[in-house]
């Protein structure tokens, strides 16, 4: 969190200072000063004047005005990726300590970066103080980073970023430096499970970059990085200082976010998140390295609080460690499947239940459509939407979904899988998969009357928000291919009909209770 700080007289305050009264006199209004731990800010209610202070940390090195000038000028390109309305201008700043100016001449004295200031309450973290955020707000968010993700630049193999050694080497120097302030002991359990999973995941890790996974990232994305403009939610302030931090893996991107919504205790955001984003990239298979990372975030968050309050800052907030621990001993691996035709109500359903219990959604309308060629919300598949509903294109849905569900599984995260599952081979396939991989199985039936099914696949393809392509031709066409659930089936099975008023809470306590009797 930023902070007000008073000057201390040292040459950056002095500046700093000065800057602050020219602003004031120059705009007729008040101007706040405000702190991080490596920068100075003034906000004069029009422009943000950001300011590197000469300061050295093992992460960064802002000691010389070359180095500041070189880390003013990479934070406006960095961020203008994602927030180029924010993002202005590097200035020049003139003239002396104590009478500075933005367009004197000579030789520069500093650096300043020059930023729209946007409003007060705009920071995701002050959205949710507010009760403002919501879970379409964490859709825009998914659907604004996964096309920047796609879109960024991928690490070239000959460097060390996202590799095994380095990964591990970064979990192991914060956790040092932890230690060296905690407790002894404190953070014993944490270092040995860093340790063990560092291992088991090494080579993950190094297949994740060959694949191209390895890219040019925010690299800070916590609760006070993210803001909402005029023109929708985005991210801001991202790593410039240190190329290791931003060049990651997208998983250990996104980790810092979800871990950071799930120490705000809103777990049901960061699993609204997750799922907006793996519709998009369909990354199932970096879930396995997801967990260690929201570790390392909240491990790295807990540090920066012990630099704040070393720098006299305010280092409010949650206990990140707890909230590391919390991560680390989280597995409870389990699978659902949806039943019923398109409308019956399936998808909805499922949405609010992974945001309730915590679960990663596999769509078989999105993947479908990715086994297409298509991305999950392209409209130009309705032109002919039998197409995508064949049974070959069917076949490999459920192929997909399977393994995909295995991957998800074998990374220790409750699975729902949102289809129709009409046809009882496809059931009994994943019910032997959960056998197989010694978890809980469970069926979530859906229905509803005639009309109520036609009038939602009809709405549903007016509004053409929504990955289904599915019209009233192919749900004539399933009507045809269903086969009731047997006897078996329903010994599992937790019956909604989606025509009243549904308890997602009481859902989601059925589901764990119906996993546990099994």
């Amino acid at each position: 969190m930023l902070a007000s700080r008073p000057g201390n007289g040292t040459a950056n305050d002095v500046l700093v200072n000065a800057l602050q009264r020219k602003l004031e006199s120059s705009t007729g209004r008040t101007v706040r000063r405000i702190e991080t731990h490596i920068s100075s800010v003034l906000l004069d209610g029009e422009h943000a004047w950001k300011i590197k202070r000469p300061v050295q940390f093992g992460f960064l090195d802002f000691t010389s005005l070359a180095l500041r000038r070189r880390a003013c000028e990479d934070e406006l390109r960095l961020n203008r990726r994602l927030a180029p309305t924010i993002y202005l201008d590097v200035v020049p700043i003139y003239g002396a300590l104590e009478a500075p100016s933005l367009d004197g001449g000579g030789e520069p004295i500093e650096y300043v970066l020059q930023m729209r200031q946007f409003a007060s309450g705009a920071l995701l973290s002050e959205k949710m103080a507010s009760g403002g955020a919501n879970g379409a707000l964490m859709d825009q968010l998914a659907a604004r980073l996964a096309v920047f993700h796609q879109a960024a630049a991928v690490a070239p193999a000959v460097t060390a970023y996202g590799s095994a050694p380095q990964i591990r080497a970064r979990t192991s120097q914060v956790l040092e430096a932890l230690g060296s302030q905690n407790a002894a002991g404190e953070l014993a359990q944490l270092c040995a499970w860093c340790n063990d999973e560092g291992r088991n995941l090494a080579a993950t890790f190094d297949r994740r970059k060959r694949q191209g996974w390895v890219r040019e990232c925010h690299g800070d994305l916590h609760l006070e990085n993210i803001v909402v403009l005029e023109d929708g939610i985005t991210a801001f302030d991202c790593i410039e200082f240190d190329p290791d931090l931003r060049w990651i893996d997208v998983q250990c991107d996104i980790a810092f976010l979800t871990m950071d919504l799930a120490a705000h205790n809103r777990d049901d955001l960061a699993w609204r998140f997750l799922d907006g984003w793996l519709q998009f990239h369909g990354d199932y298979a970096g879930l396995a390295a997801l967990r260690y990372y929201e570790v390392y975030r909240a491990l790295v968050r807990a540090l920066v609080k012990h630099l704040r309050r070393s720098d006299g800052l305010e280092a409010e907030g949650p206990d990140y460690v707890a909230v590391a621990r919390r991560c680390a001993e989280t597995h409870n691996a389990r699978l659902l499947i949806t039943h019923g035709l398109s409308g019956s109500g399936k998808s909805y359903i499922a949405r609010r239940l992974l945001e309730t219990a915590g679960a990663i959604r596999l769509r078989s309308d999105v993947e479908r459509k990715r086994l297409s060629g298509l991305s999950a919300f392209d409209a130009s598949s309705a032109r002919a939407p039998l197409g995508i509903y064949t049974g070959a294109v069917t076949r490999r849905t459920y192929k997909a979904l399977y393994d995909a569900a295995a991957l998800v599984l074998d990374a220790g995260y409750p699975v729902i899988v949102d289809a129709t599952f009409l046809r009882k081979d496809e059931r009994n396939a994943f019910r032997s998969l959960a056998q197989r991989k010694g978890v809980r199985f469970s069926i979530l039936s859906c229905h509803a009357d005639e009309e109520t099914l036609r009038d939602r696949v009809e709405t549903r393809r007016r509004q053409g928000n929504d990955p289904s392509e599915a019209d009233l031709a192919v749900l004539e066409r399933q009507r045809g291919l269903r086969e009731p659930l047997t006897q078996a089936e329903k010994s599992h099975c937790i019956e909604v009909n989606t025509e009243r008023p549904i308890d997602v809470q009481a859902l989601a306590r059925r589901w764990a209770y119906e996993s546990e009797s099994n």
